[in-house]
């Protein structure tokens, strides 16, 4: 059999760019070459795409040692990371070269400069978009992906969308009977034009400790504990750095208890499947950016030490979180539960984490049963599925 061709998207122009990195290095070693033909496809940070030979060039270096915690942080996680000052910049359209090609290539007018623009077109079957964040985890890749009409892995336009808003997926949380916590989404421009004004409502309607939030962006970046009202203010300013939304969340557990961090993986299409939960005690007091990539420490128990009601609740609501947000593929739901109560509360989604071989999505799957290749082809799997069944969809009369 002809081998499929996967393409995997890298890099990237958000602040998870070297995270970015690890996953695709660790996909690119683990998936199974006998059944695929691997494309490497860079996007620096400046947002120039890489042909092949240098996206290839980016992922390799000095062999990691995967017993040890990988830190996105250090540069020696990241070797041949100097690549994407350099290389072929390949500018992508929303179409391909012809329907069954399934091309990327640049806009060109003049014939012959598009044939030579044919020449340096990267050819893939589908392509598994290991980007997190802004420009690859909220519907942007995924929307010139569907343009292209390129089988890719992962949840769709709007489930991404969705899911990368904090603002959104909690509206359709609450739409869906989810448990969420008390929260209060402000305005960049209205914190700006009237700071008490906005801090008064917060007070009104929330109880410190709080925690403030960017709504779009991922891995904890720019968020901040405002443990009193004089931390309220300079949280907010450094969640306005990110995002013009600013999602305000009152605090699980109070102010004496941390809440329990839980998380679950979730794998399907229509009829999604979850994987067996874990939980995170993270080194420092919540599990922000520092605490997921820099400082070692932080705890990971699989399975999460919950009894079987709990953990078939929390399989039930990671289920139904995934199709409130109209997911697709894979996505990781992130729970808190107050340690008093042990209430559940649904955090948010990611519908592209981490996935290092060390990371918590593919962990919690290979403790069910599921290996990370295996997992790998699944998603691969699942792409190409939900592509084909798109193709049933009639576009005009």
């Amino acid at each position: 059999m002809k081998k499929l061709r996967v393409g995997v998207l890298f890099g990237g122009r958000s602040g998870e760019h070297e995270v970015s990195l690890l996953s695709a290095a660790s996909v690119v070693n683990a998936i199974d070459k006998e059944k695929y033909e691997v494309v490497p496809i860079g996007i620096t940070k400046d947002g120039r795409w890489l042909t092949a030979a240098a996206a290839e060039a980016l992922l390799q270096g000095k062999p990691h040692d995967e017993s040890k915690h990988l830190r996105a942080g250090d540069p020696e996680a990241t070797p041949g990371a100097a690549v994407l000052a350099s290389g072929e910049a390949v500018v992508v359209p929303p179409e391909p070269v012809h329907p069954a090609s399934r091309s990327l290539t640049p806009f060109q007018s003049d014939a012959t400069a598009l044939r030579r623009a044919a020449d340096r077109a990267i050819n893939v079957d589908v392509i598994f978009p290991v980007l997190h964040g802004t420009f690859g985890e909220d519907g942007t890749i995924q929307g010139l992906l569907e343009l292209a009409d390129i089988p890719y892995v992962g949840a769709g336009v709007l489930g991404s969308a969705a899911g990368m808003d904090k603002d959104i997926m909690k509206s359709l949380f609450r739409a869906a009977g989810l448990p969420i916590v008390k929260h209060v989404t402000i305005l960049r421009s209205d914190w700006d034009a009237d700071p008490k004004k906005t801090e008064k409502i917060i007070d009104r309607s929330l109880k410190y400790p709080v925690f403030v939030k960017p709504a779009n962006l991922g891995s904890s970046v720019g968020i901040s504990k405002a443990r009193t009202k004089k931390e309220l203010g300079p949280a907010i300013y450094e969640a306005a750095k990110f995002d013009r939304k600013i999602v305000i969340e009152q605090g699980v557990g109070g102010a004496k208890q941390k809440a329990r961090e839980i998380e679950c993986s979730v794998l399907g299409n229509d009829r999604p499947q979850a994987s067996v939960p874990g939980e995170i005690v993270p080194i420092k007091e919540f599990y922000d950016y520092a605490a997921k990539y820099l400082d070692e420490g932080s705890e990971l128990i699989i399975p999460a030490k919950l009894t079987k009601p709990e953990t078939k609740k929390v399989q039930e609501l990671a289920m139904r979180a995934f199709q409130a947000v109209d997911c697709a593929g894979l996505a990781r739901v992130d729970f808190l539960m107050d340690p008093k109560t042990r209430k559940l509360f649904v955090n948010e989604i990611n519908t592209m984490p981490g996935f290092t071989a060390i990371s918590m999505y593919p962990k919690l799957w290979a403790a069910t049963g599921l290996s990370y290749s295996d997992l790998i082809d699944r998603l691969i799997q699942l792409g190409v599925e939900r592509h084909q069944d798109k193709k049933k969809n009639q576009y005009s009369r």
